[in-house]
Formats: structure tokens, sequence, C-alpha cells
């Protein structure tokens, strides 16, 4: 499984990007880079002018490939969803018990992608600046625009497959979206409170401990 997730490309809307990044050894190092640009500098001061000093190219060069440093940081969001997706998909293909499934969905969002490698994209790296900036992509002014635009369908899409998982197990539930949309953006917050807000939570010193927390709030809910 590891080696397909390897090999595996995720489709972002094409109204995110000017050019598609993965047709050129440029756009793939402008990718890359950019992760770890807004990894490093935060998204506040994270700019194309940078990008290019670590590309060893030219800030009209990044222009080419994204509108503006939103649309890109959108594009990685809306990869890592994406990516996650894949995963999930694959990882419970051969299991039949909507409990299991739970498991494997909650370990993708709490740990991060189940394959550590891929050709286009760090999928470690990428989660670590995910939890640190992805809030930052999403609650901007432009939200319902960019929804309009169906910029949002790998994260819509990630939610959906979850939540047909909990009416598995429990279709009398109310609020299977609800939860998971809680679940999803927790599982990215409670690390983030774990690395900068450390008395805020208990259980966030090791994946093992945010796995348990999660499981135990979901079995206890949708039960």
């Amino acid at each position: 499984m590891e080696q397909l997730l390897q090999k595996i490309r995720v489709d972002i809307n094409k109204n995110l990007y000017l050019k598609d990044p993965f047709s050129s050894d440029l756009g793939k190092d402008i990718i890359a880079k950019s992760i770890w640009c807004i990894k490093e500098y935060g998204l506040e001061h994270f700019n194309f002018k940078k990008l290019a000093i670590e590309v060893g190219s030219t800030e009209a060069a990044i222009y080419r490939y994204f509108e503006n440093k939103h649309k890109l940081m959108l594009f990685l969001n809306l990869w890592y969803w994406g990516f996650l997706e894949l995963n999930l998909v694959m990882g419970t293909t051969n299991l039949t018990d909507p409990k299991e499934k739970l498991k494997i969905a909650l370990k993708i969002l709490v740990n991060g992608p189940i394959s550590s490698k891929n050709d286009y994209v760090d999928p470690a790296m990428l989660h670590d600046m995910i939890v640190e900036e992805a809030i930052k992509a999403f609650m901007t002014k432009e939200v319902d625009e960019d929804r309009s635009k169906g910029f949002f369908s790998t994260y819509l899409n990630m939610g959906e497959r979850i939540t047909e998982i909990l009416k598995e197990i429990n279709p009398h539930y109310n609020y299977p979206k609800t939860l998971v949309s809680m679940i999803m953006e927790a599982s990215l917050l409670q690390r983030f409170h774990a690395n900068h807000f450390p008395t805020l939570t208990e259980a966030p010193a090791t994946e093992e401990e945010r796995l348990a927390f999660f499981n135990e709030l979901i079995t206890k809910a949708i039960n």
C-alpha cells in the first residue's frame, strides 16, 4: 500500500494555480521549498521573494505558477487533505467492520498519513506545516468565494467519508458531520496546543495519547 501511495498524485482544483506546478522541475521545487518556507517563517512572514531565494529563481517565475501566497497555501492545504483521503481509502479497502475503519480514520487524522513518502510532496513535512499554519488558509474573508469555486473539495470529501463511517456504526446519531468536522480540526489543534500552549491540554504529549483521547471522545459520543 505504501508503494502505491508513494506514486499517487492528488488532483487539486485547477483554478488554484496558473500553471501545473508538477509539470516542470521548477514547479516541483516551488512546492517542496514552499512547504519548508511556510513552516520556517509562518504564513504571515512568508512571501514569494523569500521563496524565490530558496528555489534559486525569480519572483516572476513563481507568479507564473501561483497568483498569490493564499492560493499556494490553499493548494498545499488541500493537497494534504486529499492525500489523507487516499490514505483512508487504501487503509480501509479490505475492512468491513466500520469500527475498524474508524480506528484507521482517527489514526490518520491524529498521526498524519500512513505513507511517509510520496513522489510529489514530502508528507511528513507537509503534516508538520499544516499543524502550524492550516487554519490561516481557511479562516479568511474570501472563504465563501473560495468554497463557491470548489476549492475545498478534498477537505469536504474527507469529512464526508468519515461521516459515512459514523453512520454505519450508529445511523441514529444526530450529529455525525458536526462531530467529524470538530475532530478534523481538533486533531491538528491539539498538537498545536501541545507545541505552544501545553497548559491547555492534558494528553497530547505523544501521538498515542492524543489518539487515545480522540478514540474515547468519539466512541462515547456516538454510543
